[in-house]
């Protein structure tokens, strides 16, 4: 297999085969993991993205989040233009000094197929729970075909 060598501003390298490997994938993660690694910054709020499950079926969307060591009091959950915003704080103490990490996600909701005014969040042992309902157009119904 042939690599290409790409080179993208701030000296960042990286290798694109031109035939689908099937390391594709993990490559892509690893790069993705010691990026992050790498542009954490030294401030005292720190933002961090943090894995999210989501859940279909045909009456909710359920959007589940690990928070470990987030105090409920500390956690958003907001609905705002189309977007789902999870917001958190946790005050981390290392060594002698304590540093805030600001966990952050978005996903795009589908307004019309949602029911805004029926959202609802629990928080138990570190992981948050965000239910989502469907409006009774967007759930889907069952069409009986008939014999012509």
């Amino acid at each position: 297999m042939r690599l290409i060598r790409y080179t993208q501003p701030y000296g960042r390298t990286f290798y694109a085969p031109l035939a689908r490997s099937p390391w594709a994938g993990l490559e892509a993660e690893v790069g993705r993991l010691f990026e992050a690694a790498l542009s954490e910054t030294a401030s005292s709020a720190a933002e961090v993205r943090f894995p999210i499950d989501l859940y279909e079926d045909a009456h909710t969307t359920t959007v589940r989040a690990e928070l470990p060591g987030v105090d409920r009091s500390a956690i958003s959950v907001e609905l705002v233009e189309g977007t789902l915003q999870i917001g958190a704080r946790r005050v981390q103490k290392i060594g002698e000094r304590e540093e805030t990490v600001e966990l952050k996600r978005s996903i795009n909701v589908q307004e019309h197929v949602v029911q805004t005014d029926k959202i609802s969040a629990t928080y138990d042992n570190g992981v948050l729970t965000v239910t989502l309902p469907k409006r009774e157009e967007a759930k889907p119904r069952k069409v009986t075909v008939a014999i012509a």
